[in-house]
């Protein structure tokens, strides 16, 4: 994405690479370039460049890193060889840290995501998603095929050092800086504990270690792939975490599901022992990328990475309540559930992440259910005081979605007076959620057997939030074994 003029403008912003660039593009395609146009910047110290005459167009590249200029470059020769979608190297001059790639355009997958989605994820970018986990193999593959790790940079592996340094990046620049209690001692044996943990999986692949949706450009319907400088050996799970959980692009839940699934069999990989550690993977994926958007944000003062962070948060909320990990982590778990239960962390940015409300029917002979994951936040509503259709012979084997109970129960004053009540304070709730960027509350109703009154009322809340907020409903009817 081209710079703003007030961006050029920024002294932080120089362009000392723009000679050697310019006179490394004449060398290679014989004429001065007409144009230079600064790229908008990432999280690296790297700069680009698109340089532009009246025939062709080339990316230049500035890295003060010189190791990682040559892992790039080695590892783009290589993966050409192999015909796998990367860009082409023109030229390189790697005493001045510049290099000439090839020009794929200004589209990345996630651009094309962001414009084409609605409400829910069109077949098209489904198709655009699969097109790039059908590559992902080749690219894991290439450790068995000829790949020179003696080019991977910092590490050859992600092995236990590269693992605790991402933990540690988490702890001292998101934890730390976010001002999210912990005690070190405990958290550093669960670091411990959860690297060995990774360790466990098998690790021969290619890791591309940032396989996320602006690294991958969209030209002509088809992805093409960049920013693997930091590959190096590691396990598969990572990379498909990376993806999957990118934090902006902001995936459903189900489409992850879709995606997984996808790859699973492109890979070729058993679903069961790959699933023994990919919620691990995922967790220490978003712990790395929060600790980007911490020393960007928090440190550096970037403030624009901390956009992403009420994204990571709902994540994280989501894995808490749905991917129990193998390995117990208890104070890593806790500060999970801190940042879950911080509005503060929620307010970054523009964001709007949308509401989900959890409505439940239940039974008190069989308990009460619990939310000891996420935030939390909800009620438990008593529904034992209204008129009881189970009561009766005639409605006995009915629940509360028959219409015999619905119209029974709507001509009891006593239900109309408690729903409005409910209603009411579930309203509020949901408003001030909604202003906060919290992602779930719940709801529960109870009766004497979970068939009949809670369902009803059940039923009765979920209609009005959706008509009234537009809001996401959960809606489980725990004894009569139904869920929508």
């Amino acid at each position: 994405m081209p710079l703003t003029n007030k961006e050029k403008e920024s002294p932080d912003l120089k362009l000392p690479a723009e000679a050697p660039l310019r006179a490394l593009y004449k060398k290679t395609f014989g004429r001065e370039p007409e144009a230079f146009e600064p790229l908008r910047e990432d999280g690296s110290a790297r700069r680009l460049f698109r340089l532009r005459d009246g025939e062709r167009s080339a990316i230049g590249a500035f890295g003060p890193d010189k190791l990682e200029n040559r892992a790039f470059l080695e590892f783009s020769r290589h993966f050409r060889a192999e015909k796998l979608p990367v860009p082409e190297i023109y030229a390189e001059d790697q005493a001045q840290g510049i290099y000439l790639e090839e020009d794929l355009g200004s589209t990345t997958l996630f651009e094309y995501l962001n414009a084409e989605r609605g409400a829910d994820i069109p077949p098209q970018v489904g198709a655009a998603y699969k097109k790039v986990l059908g590559w992902l193999p080749r690219f894991q593959a290439q450790v068995g095929r000829g790949l020179d790790l003696n080019f991977c940079y910092p590490r050859a592996a992600f092995d236990r050092q590269s693992i605790m340094w991402d933990l540690n990046y988490f702890k001292y620049y998101f934890l730390k800086l976010a001002k999210i209690p912990f005690n070190e001692a405990r958290l550093e044996d669960d670091f411990a504990r959860f690297a060995d943990f990774l360790l466990e999986a098998p690790s021969d692949c290619f890791l591309y270690r940032d396989f996320q949706s602006r690294n991958i450009m969209l030209r002509g319907g088809e992805p093409w792939f960049i920013d693997y400088q930091g590959g190096r050996r590691g396990a598969p799970h990572y990379d498909l975490a990376s993806l999957l959980y990118d934090a902006k692009a902001d995936l459903p839940h189900e489409f992850r599901t879709e995606l997984k699934a996808h790859y699973l069999e492109a890979a070729g990989l058993d679903s069961g022992a790959f699933m023994r550690h990919y919620y691990a993977f995922v967790y220490i994926r978003i712990m790395q990328a929060m600790g980007a958007y911490g020393l960007r944000g928090f440190y550096e003062r970037k403030t624009h990475f901390l956009a992403s962070v009420p994204y990571a948060v709902r994540n994280i909320e989501w894995l808490l309540r749905n991917a129990e990990l193998e390995v117990k982590v208890p104070e890593l778990t806790a500060c999970f559930k801190r940042i879950a239960a911080s509005s503060q962390l929620r307010q970054f940015g523009k964001t709007r992440l949308g509401l989900t409300v959890r409505i439940m029917s239940f039974s008190y002979k069989n308990g009460v259910p619990l939310d000891d994951r996420g935030h939390g936040g909800g009620f438990i509503f008593d529904c034992r005081a209204l008129p009881n259709p189970g009561r009766y012979e005639q409605y006995a084997q009915l629940t509360g979605r028959d219409k015999p109970v619905i119209e029974f129960l709507q001509k009891e004053a006593e239900v109309g007076k408690f729903l409005e009540g409910v209603f009411a304070i579930t309203g509020q709730s949901v408003e001030n959620y909604l202003t906060r960027n919290f992602t779930s509350l719940s709801a529960a109703f109870g009766c004497t057997g979970g068939r009949h009154r809670s369902v009803y009322c059940a039923e009765a809340l979920a209609a009005h939030l959706k008509q009234k907020y537009g809001v996401r409903v959960e809606l489980t009817h725990r004894e009569a074994g139904t869920a929508k």
